[in-house]
């Protein structure tokens, strides 16, 4: 049998996309002949998606598709940040986003039932990821999407592939993109979260003025004041959480509001969404050292 080297196993893993270990077996069980191993790793990699199902996917992308007044973004998820510049990865994310705009499923399941093909895999998107798995050998799922399709103008924004915002206006394109870049940059500090106080969830409101008060109480100051300091964190928070009372990441001055930018450019913030990689999942942290030597273990017991 000829000698498997690491250039054939390269070469393989450059043609599938699959993880070099199953490129190697693949190689040898083929006596290192290149068409019959791609063969065998197709035939192989197809019961993968089941093995890979209950991985985490905390990585990933977001993309989006806007056509006029009509647009969406997708948050699509993989094991690992390499495979998120995965070209095949990334051409499947941004089918999803189109397919939402045009198709308007009405969750994630519809979504994953509607006609589509890549790489030889199909007829529908999920197909389409139940094979990429097996190409590439890690877990991906469709997390979440947002349409948009009232008829009112969009404006979206990605920071990389990791953050995107959509943004749904009336007034000029150009201060609509400054909002979407404005609420994307606020993930490194002060989050957006409403339009304006009036959105911001009640329960983050009460659980600030839970906390306001268990740290006012500690001032052992009067009851009155305790209640003055716990409505004046509250409205800080209210304050910074909201679109319209932060301060513009461009303004000059350091000091004008969004909502004084925007109603120098007559335009109107009705909407926007944020999404943010990963976001809320809990990413599983191994030890890479223990996971490479028991990879290997387990090759020489094979």
């Amino acid at each position: 049998m000829p000698a498997i080297t690491a250039s054939m196993v390269g070469e393989l893993r450059a043609k599938t996309d699959a993880p070099m270990m199953e490129c190697k077996k693949a190689l040898t069980e083929a006596d290192g002949d290149m068409g019959r191993a791609e063969e065998i790793l197709r035939v192989k990699l197809g019961s993968k998606a089941g093995k890979a199902a209950s991985r985490i996917t905390a990585e990933g992308v977001v993309a989006a598709s806007v056509a006029g007044s009509t647009g969406a973004l997708v948050e699509i998820n993989c094991e690992t940040d390499f495979v998120s510049k995965n070209d095949s990865f990334l051409a499947f994310a941004k089918a999803a986003a189109q397919l939402v705009a045009e198709k308007n499923p009405a969750d994630v399941a519809a979504l994953s039932a509607l006609p589509y093909s890549q790489d030889g895999f199909g007829p529908t998107l999920e197909d389409v990821r139940k094979g990429l798995i097996g190409k590439i050998g890690e877990n991906m799922s469709v997390r979440r999407f947002k349409r948009y399709a009232g008829g009112g103008k969009l404006a979206h924004y990605l920071h990389g592939t990791r953050i995107g915002v959509i943004v749904e206006y009336d007034g000029d394109e150009n201060a609509a993109k400054d909002v979407a870049m404005q609420i994307a940059a606020s993930t490194k500090g002060t989050r957006v979260l409403a339009i304006d106080a009036n959105g911001v969830p009640a329960e983050l409101i009460a659980n600030e003025r839970k906390v306001a008060a268990e740290k006012a109480a500690e001032s052992g100051k009067p009851a009155d004041i305790v209640a003055k300091m716990v409505e004046g964190s509250v409205q800080k928070f209210l304050k910074e959480v909201s679109l319209l009372n932060q301060v513009f990441v461009k303004a000059a001055d350091g000091k004008q509001t969004v909502e004084q930018y925007l109603k120098g450019a007559s335009t109107r913030v009705k909407g926007f969404t944020l999404y943010v990689v990963g976001e809320g999942i809990e990413k599983k942290t191994d030890d890479f050292a223990a996971e490479v030597a028991a990879q290997v273990a387990a090759a020489k017991g094979q």
